[in-house]
Order: C-alpha cells, then structure tokens, then sequence
C-alpha cells in the first residue's frame, strides 16, 4: 500500500496543477455586461419627460444614437468589462417588425425581440422575453452584468431569476417629471439604481415636426456624400482638436461617445443643410467616413 502513495501524491500534485490552472484563466477572462430595454418604457417616460406626450406619433426617438449613449454609459459604468450586446425588446402586431425596428435590428451588437401588440397598443409577451433571456444568459455564464432599463413591476421574477444564477442587476430608470415611474418592488429587489436624466435624452428626442432644412429644397443626399462629410469633420476636428485627443476614441470602435457623436450630427447637418434624424443608414454613413478617416491617420 506505501507503494501506491507516491502515485496518489503525484495524482494530487497533478490535479492541483490544473486547478491553478484554471483559476489563472478564470481570473484573466473579462467580465460581460449586457443591456436590456423595455421599449415600451423607454418611448413613454422619454416622451413624457422630452415631448410632453407618451403618444409615439407625437415625437421622433433617435434609437441608434440613444442605443449607442446606452452603451457609452454602460461602458464607463462596468469600466473592466466588455458588452456582449443590447437586447431591445418591443411589440409588433403579429410580431412583423416595423420599419423603425428593422432598422434597430440591423445595428452592431443589437438583437430586438418582439412581443404582441394588441389591438390597444398594449405591449404583451415582452416581460417574459426579458426573463428568459436574463435568466438564460446568466445560468450559462454569458454575463455577470445587466443593465434593465424598465419600470414593469412584472420584471421582478426576471430580476430574481437572473440573481439566482450569479448576475447582478443594475436598474437603469427614466426622470420623472413628476411621481414615479417605476414600481417599487423592483427596485427592491434589484442591485443598484440609476436615474438618466433630462440632459441625458434630449439629443435624442423631439416633437414631431416640419424635417429640419425643409425650406431650403435639398434632396436627399446620398451615403457617399454623408460619408464623405463624415471624413471631412473628422479632418477638421484632427487639425483643431490634435491627435491626441482623436486617438483617444479608437478603443470604443465602431463607438462614439455620445456628446461626440451628437457632434459630428450637428456639424454634418449644418455641411449637407438636410436632416439626418431618424435616418440609419446615412448615420451609419457618416459615422463609417469619419472612423475611415481618423483611422488613416494612425
């Protein structure tokens, strides 16, 4: 039997060895967030704090800027972590997307699910689609982060069956103009809270009206054009802001922090003298010609 211990000792060291081993890549493996949104909560409480209103016919929503302040906030917020995706949940009548969600669904790093949308404009089946993508998520290990950006109280089970599997919970909720608008056993029942403000979504939020430009006659320009302004603010933002401060942007790629990226809109408006809100493809534009452009340059 004394034989046999110099065996069952190099077994140990053995076993040892793999779990240092393991512990080792554990620890070098990064943490993942994710970020989920109630659309539904999203366009009332952002309606009612920018617009005025809850009716979405009232009020344009810039969902492609906002998605990427949301991922910009999350990035500063979950500083050593990298975003597995956002996950944009909304109704549809017989869950066909709309136009607008078509566009969403076709941004980097988005995935849209969609619920019901009865004959009321009442969202149904969306509470349950956040559930089981938090708590699929978490039990398998894919996130040890998720940002909620809702208000329903139904989304506590989703809450808790997330926690239960290692996941932390951060609620995100909208200013109220007035009251509350997020029920109170969430956000019991979740890790922390935060509130975005006024500030925060009025870049991405206005009331319905007359196309900006609109009397000047421009058509429709097209991506290439956007693309080229696109690489002409970025040069001209080289020249007066220097490298440095550009090279500082390259890590977030395909990303722009928000107040930058409301920037280059406002100043590629200005060149072309035509509206670009709510348009994707030509932001996508713009954004591809700036990034092409400070790329070159290092």
């Amino acid at each position: 039997m004394n034989d046999d211990l110099p065996a069952l000792a190099a077994r140990i060291d053995r076993t040892n060895e793999l779990l240092t081993r393991m512990l080792a890549e554990v620890a070098k493996t990064p943490s993942t967030h994710a970020i989920f949104v109630d659309a539904g909560y999203l366009y009332a409480a952002a309606g009612r704090l920018v617009a005025g209103t809850e009716d979405r016919r009232a009020f344009d929503l810039d969902a492609e800027g906002l998605i990427e302040a949301l991922i910009d906030r999350a990035r500063s917020i979950f500083a050593d972590s990298r975003l597995l995706r956002v996950y944009w949940y909304d109704g549809a009548r017989r869950r066909i997307h709309t136009s607008e969600q078509q566009s969403i669904a076709e941004l980097p790093d988005v995935k849209v699910r969609l619920g019901n949308l009865n004959a009321n404009n009442q969202q149904k089946g969306v509470d349950s689609l956040i559930r089981t993508d938090l708590e699929s998520l978490a039990r398998h290990r894919a996130i040890s982060d998720a940002a909620l950006l809702g208000g329903d109280e139904d989304l506590v089970s989703a809450v808790e069956a997330a926690q239960g599997y290692g996941a932390r919970v951060h609620l995100w909720g909208i200013e109220a103009p007035e009251g509350r608008n997020q029920a109170e056993p969430l956000l019991w029942e979740v890790d922390s809270q935060r509130t975005l403000d006024l500030d925060f979504f009025k870049p991405y939020v206005s009331r319905r009206t007359a196309p900006a430009y609109e009397g000047t006659g421009a058509n429709r320009p097209t991506r290439e054009a956007v693309r080229f302004v696109g690489a002409q603010v970025a040069a001209k933002w080289l020249a007066a802001r220097g490298r440095d401060s550009l090279a500082e942007l390259l890590p977030g790629h395909p990303y722009l922090p928000g107040s930058v990226d409301q920037d280059l809109l406002v100043e590629a408006e200005g060149i072309l003298q035509y509206s670009l809100r709510g348009q994707a493809d030509l932001r996508r534009a713009l954004r591809d010609g700036f990034w092409e452009h400070v790329q070159t340059q290092y």
